[in-house]
């Protein structure tokens, strides 16, 4: 009987442990998922939610503020997620706050995490449905570091073998760095426009020096602004020059109305110089003046010999060898 108690104690022991163990899991399952805190109900529809299951954690800035508690299929092919958001942290949750799905740590479980929203904006209320944000892909984006990664080996490889062309001297770039020939060339023509470069600072400092020389006081420039008598001087000289300029124009003007003249029948030189039958009679007065000048001639030496007048002529001629 004794021993019946004993047992009977033992096993009333450990079945109040069990029950101390199950209320303390129970609490501290309460408590993690916020069973025993007064919550909203929000909602966010995502087209996909990439292995959010219920009970993973709802974040904001840091902070674990609620649970998911349901997903439900919405639509015809996207996915409602039902939160418990803790009712204090509601006030800084706005209503045009984002919801987005992320990762606890690299590679943790699935969570939702709340941010942005206005400052000013109101805040969430029960039953309130906040903008889905689709996280990034993580399957594409190992696809596209695929990618890379294949584009990486692809540009290794030509490096290489680019590499070693131009340490085996081909190409350009090779032949710049192999031949020592080329080298010295090279280098003798950066010398040579260094030299240049030198010679046409120089060549700006002098046409600087000329240019300050041309403001500077009694320079030229100075004199043709500032010496009157100068100005002067020229203003006369291009007032002569633009008078010559004039009767230059005008006797150019002139010589081109005689031209046309001389062109024109109705004038003495127009005739002799256009009408051919005027020319022809002067051409013939000119052939039969030229003929009586010749007989003139051969008269007065025939009548130089003339009994009647060799007396005058000789004395002509004593006359004109005294003279003489």
């Amino acid at each position: 009987m004794k021993n019946d108690n004993k047992r009977s104690v033992t096993v009333g022991i450990f079945v109040l442990i069990g029950i101390a163990i199950l209320v303390v899991g129970i609490l501290t399952l309460g408590a993690q998922q916020k069973a025993f805190v007064k919550s909203i109900r929000v909602t966010s529809v995502f087209d996909d939610v990439g292995g959010l299951q219920t009970g993973n954690n709802v974040w904001f800035s840091g902070v674990k503020i609620g649970t998911v508690k349901k997903i439900n299929f919405y639509g015809e092919s996207q996915v409602e997620i039902e939160m418990n958001i803790e009712a204090a942290a509601k006030e800084y949750i706005k209503k045009n706050s984002k919801a987005t799905i992320s990762s606890d740590g690299l590679i943790g479980n699935k969570i939702i995490v709340i941010y942005g929203g206005s400052g000013q904006g109101p805040a969430i209320e029960d039953g309130d449905v906040l903008t889905a944000e689709m996280p990034l892909d993580t399957d594409k984006m190992m696809e596209t570091l695929q990618v890379n990664n294949n584009n990486l080996v692809s540009i290794t490889e030509d490096l290489k073998i680019l590499t070693h062309k131009i340490s085996s001297g081909e190409g350009i770039v090779g032949a710049v760095l192999t031949d020592s020939t080329l080298v010295k060339t090279f280098k003798a023509t950066m010398q040579n426009l260094e030299r240049t470069a030198a010679n046409s600072d120089r060549m700006t400092a002098e046409l600087a020096k000329f240019s300050n020389g041309l403001n500077q006081k009694g320079g030229f420039v100075d004199k043709i602004l500032n010496d009157t008598t100068l100005f002067a001087s020229l203003k006369t000289t291009a007032e002569r020059l633009e008078s010559t300029s004039e009767e230059a124009s005008n006797a150019a003007k002139n010589f081109s109305d005689v031209s046309e003249n001389l062109g024109d029948s109705d004038n003495a030189i127009g005739m002799l110089l256009n009408d051919p039958e005027f020319a022809a009679y002067l051409k013939s007065t000119m052939s039969s003046l030229d003929t009586g000048t010749v007989r003139m001639n051969e008269t007065l030496e025939a009548l130089r010999y003339h009994w009647f007048f060799r007396k005058s002529f000789r004395k002509r001629d004593k006359a004109d060898a005294a003279s003489e």
